[in-house]
């Protein structure tokens, strides 16, 4: 258990340095000014009425595209430094790891075996039925994989009859801007999300000639939603999605533990504290930060597209994407959106950003979305945050 323990230390250790940055930036320089801007609550009341988060001043300057963008617009949309060029790839999973019903437990497996398949994904020869007509994309999270994103979730979903399929997206290198987290075999999801939409969109396409079908449904998370929302939007993914089912999503940005809101503050002062950061989570971290081009981008023509059926589910005890509120979307023409409160009927689950995953609510919860008919009831029962699977590794 030695190794694994380090590895988690390891990955607490990066986002413990990268807090420790943002403190090293507010110097007394800086303090003063964040008392005028607006604080995470805010900036979830702004988006909630639908406005646009803008701050006085001229038009931001910065970009997120390869290498660009120096982070000092006077607009809540400054990227900052990106570091790294553009690239990266996505990959097929290999030989199954375990099931698994603990997100630590998981989480460790899926560092050491990067290529690890979740149960019951990816069987090529699989073919939906009358009763289960589409396949069942899985798409994980930042600093996350194909195996430890689902290895509770992904046999279940398969043994309910739908064909499910998964893959490694966002696979980058340190010189790509994959971050420190690249050095780690397992983690994964850090290249710049534009660029893991296409390889989505290559994914999709994959398993709609594999199993005969039109459409896909797809279940994501953290990034894997904002990510697949993107697609819809901007890959041509509105006419393959018919429902997509996103667990703590960043379709609003997040305050990435705090640090992406207050970073982007001093941004704002024209000190470039963000770049920094991104060396530490890399490109795709630094893009879901509150108020970032990527996040603008994606909402800018509203949160949803025509034809698809949304149900985006949050956890009041998510310490990644937060406020938790940011996640829930609002319906636009054509749409239909579900917003589901985890705790909302079982406050014993207590699931963090990543144990939700390994949720029984939050599985109930999946395949109710995917058929409300044969799943109508939900599941109720205890799950910790950080360590999931119930307590019990």
């Amino acid at each position: 258990m030695k190794s694994p323990s380090r590895r988690r230390t390891l990955h607490t250790a990066v986002f413990a340095g990268v807090g420790a940055l943002s403190m090293v930036f507010t110097g007394p320089g800086a303090s003063a000014a964040p008392a005028s801007a607006p604080t995470e609550q805010d900036l979830a009341g702004i988006i909630s009425e639908g406005r646009q988060v803008a701050g006085s001043g001229s038009a931001c300057t910065s970009g997120s595209g390869a290498g660009s963008g120096n982070g000092s617009g006077d607009c809540y949309g400054g990227s900052g430094s990106s570091s790294g060029s553009s690239g990266g790839y996505s990959s097929d999973p290999g030989a199954y790891g375990p099931e698994s019903t603990a997100f630590l437990a998981a989480f460790a497996y899926g560092l050491g075996n990067p290529d690890a398949a979740a149960p019951g994904t990816n069987d090529w020869n699989c073919k939906p039925t009358a009763e289960h007509p589409r396949p069942v994309v899985l798409l994980h999270g930042t600093w996350m994989n194909a195996y430890n994103g689902y290895a509770y979730m992904g046999q279940p979903i398969k043994d309910a009859g739908y064909c499910t399929f998964t893959f490694n997206y966002g696979r980058s290198n340190i010189m790509e801007g994959g971050g420190l987290g690249s050095f780690l075999p397992g983690v994964m999801g850090t290249g710049y999300i534009e660029d893991s939409a296409k390889q989505t969109a290559a994914f999709v396409d994959r398993v709609l000639a594999a199993t005969g079908t039109d459409e896909v449904d797809i279940i994501a998370h953290s990034q894997g939603g904002s990510m697949a929302n993107y697609y819809t939007k901007f890959e041509g993914g509105a006419a393959k999605v018919n429902k997509l089912i996103t667990f703590g999503a960043t379709h609003h940005g997040t305050s990435l533990d705090g640090i992406g809101a207050l970073g982007r503050m001093i941004n704002n002062l024209g000190i470039d504290i963000l770049g920094p950061i991104e060396i530490f989570v890399g490109h795709a971290g630094i893009q879901q930060t509150i108020g970032s081009d990527f996040v603008n981008n994606l909402n800018a023509g509203g949160d949803t597209v025509a034809g698809v059926d949304y149900t985006i589910v949050g956890t009041r005890y998510d310490e990644v994407t937060n406020p938790y509120e940011l996640t829930f979307m609002k319906a636009g023409p054509g749409a239909t959106v579900h917003n589901i409160t985890l705790q909302d009927g079982c406050e014993q689950d207590i699931s963090d950003h990543l144990t939700m995953m390994y949720s029984p609510r939050a599985l109930s919860i999946a395949l109710r979305a995917l058929d409300p008919v044969q799943n109508p009831q939900l599941t109720c029962a205890f799950n910790p945050w950080l360590v999931g699977g119930g307590g019990s590794l």
